[in-house]
C-alpha cells in the first residue's frame, strides 16, 4: 500500500490539492505576469529616450538598493508579523507604482528621473514581498509536497515570463498606456488572491527586537554552508552571467528587432525554464542534486557566451530558451534545499538575505551589464559574462563540498 509521501511524490498535481496554495500561485502569477509587462515597456520606453545602455543598468540598480537597504527589516517583518498580509500589502504598493507609471505616460512626463523614483518604489514592494511569499508557500502545504511546491511555483514566474514579454511588447506597440492599464489590473488581482488566502499556521518571531535578532538570517547562512553556497552561488553566477538589461540593445541594434522582437527576446527564457519545470513536476531530481546543479550553472555561461557572439535572431532566440532551461534546473535545486534546509523562525530573515543576494544577481547584475556595455561594448560584456559564470561554478564547487555533496531534495541528508 502507497504511502501518502510516495503519493505525493508520482502526483504532478499535488500541491494544487491544497487551496491555499492555489490561491498563492495566482497571485504569483498574476503579479510576475504584470512585472514582466511593466519591464519590457520601461526597459523600451527608456532606451527609446536615451538610446544609453548606461539607463538600462540604472533601471536595475534603484530596484536593487532598497532591498540591501532594508534586508534587516524585510526579513524580521516576515517572521514577526502574517506573512500573507505582507505579501498582499506589498503587492499593493506595486499597483501604486504602475499606476503612477501609467498616469506618467498619459501626461506625456516620461522621464529616466521621474521613472527611476518610481521604480524605488517598486524596489521597497519587492523588498518586502521577496522574503514573505517565499517564506510563506512552506505554510501552505505538507512537507512531503513542498518540492512539487516549489516546482509550481517558480512555474508561476516562468509562465509569466514566457507569456508576459511577448504580450508586453504587443501591447506596448499598440499604446504604453494600455500596457500599463492592463500591468496595472493584474496587480490589482494579485493582490485580491493574496488577501483571500486563509490565514495559515506559522511559527512568528517571539524574540525580543534586538541586533541579533536582526541579524540572526545572517547568522544561520553563515553557519549552514549549504545554504551560504546555493545563495552565494546564485548572487555570483547571475551577476556576471545576467544579459536581460541588454536585451533592448540587441534587439534595436544587433538583431534589429522591434518591441515585439525584444518581447520574444524577454520570453525565451521562460519558455526552455517552464518546459524545465514542467518536466521537474514529475519528474523530480532524486539523486546527485548538487553536482547537477554546478553542472546547469555552467552551462548556462557557456550559453551565455553563444547568446553574447550571434547576431542571428532565430539563434539567439533558441540560445536564450536553453539558458532559461539550464538556470531552472538550479534554481529548482537551490530554492528547494535553501527552503528544506532552513527553521520556519527564520525563514523571513534567511530569505530576506536571500532576495538581496537574488536582486543583487538581478538588478545590480543589470547594472553591471549596463556599464560593462557602455565602456566596453555590449557583446564583449556579454561574453566576459558568460566567462565569469563558468569559472563561479568551477569554482564554487571546490569551495563548498557539502553543496555538491548534496544528494537527493528531501530534506536534511
Amino acid at each position: 500500500m502507497s504511502s501518502p509521501e510516495t503519493t505525493a511524490a508520482h502526483d504532478r498535481y499535488a500541491a494544487f490539492r491544497h487551496s491555499s496554495f492555489t490561491l498563492y500561485w495566482l497571485a504569483r502569477f498574476c503579479g510576475s505576469f504584470a512585472i514582466q509587462i511593466i519591464s519590457v515597456s520601461v526597459g523600451w520606453q527608456i532606451y527609446d529616450l536615451t538610446r544609453d545602455p548606461f539607463y538600462l543598468g540604472i533601471v536595475g540598480l534603484v530596484q536593487f538598493a532598497p532591498s540591501l537597504l532594508l534586508v534587516l527589516i524585510t526579513g524580521a517583518a516576515a517572521d514577526r508579523f502574517g506573512r500573507r498580509l505582507i505579501m498582499g500589502l506589498s503587492l499593493c504598493v506595486e499597483l501604486v507604482c504602475a499606476v503612477l507609471l501609467l498616469l506618467l505616460t498619459i501626461a506625456h512626463m516620461f522621464s529616466p528621473a521621474l521613472v527611476f523614483v518610481i521604480l524605488a518604489g517598486f524596489g521597497i514592494g519587492r523588498a518586502f514581498l521577496g522574503p514573505a511569499s517565499a517564506s510563506l508557500v512552506v505554510n501552505l502545504v505538507p512537507t512531503e509536497v513542498f518540492s512539487n511546491a516549489v516546482s509550481w511555483n517558480s512555474s508561476a514566474w516562468q509562465i509569466a515570463a514566457i507569456v508576459g514579454p511577448v504580450v508586453g511588447g504587443l501591447l506596448y506597440g499598440i499604446s504604453p498606456i494600455v500596457a500599463y492599464g492592463i500591468a496595472s489590473a493584474m496587480l490589482a488581482a494579485a493582490a485580491a488572491c493574496t488577501f483571500a488566502i486563509p490565514k495559515p499556521a506559522q511559527h512568528t518571531l517571539s524574540e525580543s527586537r534586538s541586533l541579533q535578532t536582526l541579524l540572526a538570517g545572517f547568522h544561520y547562512i553563515w553557519k549552514e554552508k549549504v545554504v551560504l553556497g546555493a545563495i552565494s552561488l546564485d548572487l555570483f553566477a547571475v551577476l556576471l552571467g545576467g544579459a536581460v538589461a541588454l536585451l533592448p540593445v540587441y534587439a534595436r541594434d544587433i538583431l534589429q528587432l522591434g518591441p515585439w522582437g525584444l518581447g520574444m527576446l524577454r520570453a525565451a527564457p521562460g519558455i526552455g525554464a517552464i518546459l524545465t519545470a514542467v518536466w521537474l513536476t514529475g519528474h523530480p531530481i532524486r539523486d546527485h542534486a548538487g553536482i547537477i546543479m554546478f553542472a546547469f550553472v555552467a552551462l548556462f555561461g557557456l550559453l551565455t557566451i553563444m547568446f553574447g557572439v550571434s547576431n542571428i535572431a532565430w539563434l539567439s532566440i533558441v540560445v536564450l530558451a536553453l539558458m532559461g532551461a539550464a538556470d531552472m534546473v538550479s534554481v529548482y535545486i537551490r530554492e528547494t534545499l535553501l527552503q528544506l534546509w532552513t527553521p520556519d523562525h527564520v525563514r523571513g530573515r534567511v530569505n530576506a538575505v536571500n532576495m538581496v543576494f537574488v536582486g543583487a544577481s538581478n538588478e545590480l547584475g543589470e547594472f553591471r551589464a549596463g556599464i560593462m556595455a557602455s565602456l566596453i561594448g555590449t557583446i564583449p560584456a556579454v561574453v566576459f559574462g558568460g566567462i565569469g559564470t563558468v569559472a563561479v561554478a568551477g569554482l564554487w564547487a571546490y569551495w563548498f563540498p557539502q553543496l555538491r555533496k548534496a544528494r537527493n531534495l528531501q530534506g536534511r541528508t
